[in-house]
């Protein structure tokens, strides 16, 4: 008996983790969807301040709305693709899914652990993503504190 769940059969045992460049393509893909979230939510922003806000004069409750909703929109896209079969549309492109410890798709914890983690990861000039290159395992400062991995999938 295999020591790992069936539903991971295209998972083999040994499945390798995907390397930097292969996360950074598949994020590449990943800001076409996003892009097409951002307008939608900026444009739903604007339509509740009723289409009055002045660009050159932004009143401080538009920007802090806008930028929460367009966090939260980001964020809803991440954890949702990850928990749900462990792959957003970029990582399916690229042939990498996010698996736990136990081979399953994370937790609604574990991913909104490794989006909360993944943002300081990338705003210090990408060190978190950066780490990947030096762990054994391949992994990400926000793989390694939610307890994830990036593994790359075989062809079918």
């Amino acid at each position: 008996m295999s020591a790992h769940p069936p539903h991971l059969a295209a998972a083999e045992p040994d499945s390798a983790a995907a390397p930097l460049w292969r996360r950074l393509a598949a994020l590449g893909y990943d800001l076409m969807p996003l892009l097409a979230l951002w307008m939608l939510t900026a444009g739903l922003v604007l339509l509740a301040f009723h289409g009055e806000v002045d660009v050159a004069h932004q009143p401080p409750l538009y920007h802090y709305s806008l930028q929460a909703a367009l966090l939260g929109v980001t964020a809803a896209y991440f954890v949702v693709s990850w928990t749900r079969g462990g792959q957003t549309i970029g990582m399916r492109a690229w042939r990498i899914r996010l698996a736990a410890a136990d081979g399953r798709s994370p937790s609604l914890r574990q991913a909104l652990l490794r989006f909360a983690v993944a943002l300081p990861s990338a705003a210090l000039l990408g060190a978190g993503f950066l780490w990947s290159l030096f762990d054994r395992e391949r992994r990400a400062w926000h793989d390694i504190a939610a307890g994830t991995r990036l593994l790359r999938q075989p062809r079918r």
